[in-house]
C-alpha cells in the first residue's frame, strides 16, 4: 500500500487536488482510500437523525448502516487523537491512500503552493518527506520533483512509479 500527502496552507488547493487525484486513480481501477484531518469539531451525521440522538444520548460508538455505504462514529471523550498510522491501520487493504493534511507525520507529500508571495512559508523548508511540488511558479530553493497544476496525469504517473529511498 502506497500513502502520499497532500499538503499546503489554507485556500491552496489541497481539497482540489485530492480530489483530481483520487478520481484519477479510482479511474485506474486502484482501490483508493483517503483521510482527511480536521482542525476542528465535526458532524458526520445531522441534528435530529437517529444516530446524532443515539450520540447525544450517550453512546460512544455509533454505527450507521445501509445497501450504501456505513460508518462507525467514535466519541473520544477527550481521549488522545488518533494517528495517521493508527487510521490507516483502520483501512480495509486500499492500493494508495490520499491523505489531506497531517503534515507533522512521516507520510510521503506533495505540496501545493498558490503563489511565492511569501516564500518563507513554503512547507518543505521545515517538514520531511515532501518529495514534490504542485504549483504554476518554478520553487528554485526546491531540488526535487515540481509538477504544475494541470499535469495530473503526470503527478499519477510519479506517484505510483514512486520507490521509497
Amino acid at each position: 500500500m502506497k500513502v502520499f500527502g497532500i499538503i499546503g496552507w489554507k485556500n491552496s488547493g489541497k481539497t482540489y487536488f485530492a480530489n483530481k487525484i483520487i478520481s484519477k486513480l479510482t479511474s485506474m481501477n486502484l482501490r483508493v482510500a483517503s483521510i482527511k484531518h480536521a482542525h476542528h469539531n465535526f458532524e458526520i451525521d445531522q441534528p435530529n437523525t437517529d444516530s446524532y440522538l443515539h450520540r447525544e444520548a450517550g453512546s460512544e460508538q455509533i454505527i450507521i448502516s445501509s445497501s450504501k455505504r456505513w460508518a462507525k462514529i467514535i466519541e473520544l471523550n477527550n481521549s488522545k487523537e488518533k494517528n495517521l498510522d493508527e487510521l490507516i491501520n483502520e483501512l480495509d487493504n486500499p492500493d494508495i491512500v490520499i491523505v489531506e493534511g497531517y503534515k507533522n507525520e512521516s507520510h510521503l507529500k506533495f505540496e501545493i503552493i498558490k503563489d511565492s508571495s511569501n516564500s518563507s512559508s513554503y512547507l518543505f523548508k521545515d517538514l520531511k518527506n515532501v518529495i514534490a511540488i504542485i504549483s504554476d511558479i518554478k520553487i528554485d530553493s526546491f531540488d526535487k520533483k515540481q509538477f504544475k497544476k494541470n499535469q495530473i496525469d503526470e503527478i499519477i504517473n510519479f506517484m505510483l512509479s514512486y520507490k521509497n529511498e
